[in-house]
């Protein structure tokens, strides 16, 4: 059955309270996570010279904001959960935008890049093709969309007090596409293991050129 407007708000208040709730614990958690990996994936596909204009999709406190700064970019982040969007202006000196993932405002043709690095997979799957095509929208023409979602057999549901849907790279390429998206590459994370102990799947896509 379809979600109606009330269990999406709810889906929104709940997930975002767990992050305000532990938005430290989230940060220093993090803090030292190593996505080189995805953000070199994203910046290798991105046509156009240093300063890129970025937008980090989900950017939490700031981290990865950071890291596309200090390569000598023009990142900007965006997150639902106020004291994230706090964090990541205070720590990374960038513009941040505090939206709400299901009723964005986006700049039209704004960014070389976007960089939605653990964050899509919390948007429920009958919202997602919208998503996708605002995402595309503020995109200049050409411009990447690199994603890393922990992946699964297409469930979603709650986990906890936070909402998710685990895709396979089968239903997830054909989001993308039919979001206007055309596959660079894809991987598993983390490298260098089986395939059962990689959960998170990441993959970049370019912005179609509509005929």
């Amino acid at each position: 059955m379809p979600l109606d407007h009330q269990q999406l708000q709810q889906i929104t208040t709940l997930t975002l309270a767990h992050y305000q709730a532990g938005a430290e614990e989230f940060r220093e958690g993090t803090r030292d996570h190593d996505v080189s990996q995805n953000i070199e994936a994203l910046l290798r596909h991105v046509r156009g010279s240093t300063p890129l204009s970025l937008l980090d999709f989900g950017c939490g406190p700031g981290r990865d904001l950071r890291a596309f700064k200090a390569l000598g970019h023009q990142p900007v982040g965006l997150d639902g959960c106020a004291e994230f969007v706090a964090m990541a202006r205070a720590d990374s000196g960038c513009e941040v935008w505090q939206q709400d993932f299901l009723a964005l405002d986006l700049p039209a043709e704004r960014f070389d890049g976007i960089f939605a690095n653990a964050v899509l997979f919390h948007i429920p799957s009958q919202e997602l093709p919208r998503v996708l095509g605002e995402l595309r929208s503020s995109l200049k023409p050409g411009g990447v969309l690199f994603s890393s979602n922990p992946r699964g057999d297409n469930q979603e549901g709650w986990s906890g007090d936070r909402y998710g849907a685990w895709h396979d790279l089968a239903s997830w390429r054909r989001l993308l596409d039919a979001a206007g998206f055309d596959e660079l590459e894809h991987y598993y994370r983390p490298t260098g293991l089986p395939r059962e102990q990689q959960p998170w799947l990441a993959s970049v896509w370019r912005k179609r050129e509509m005929v």
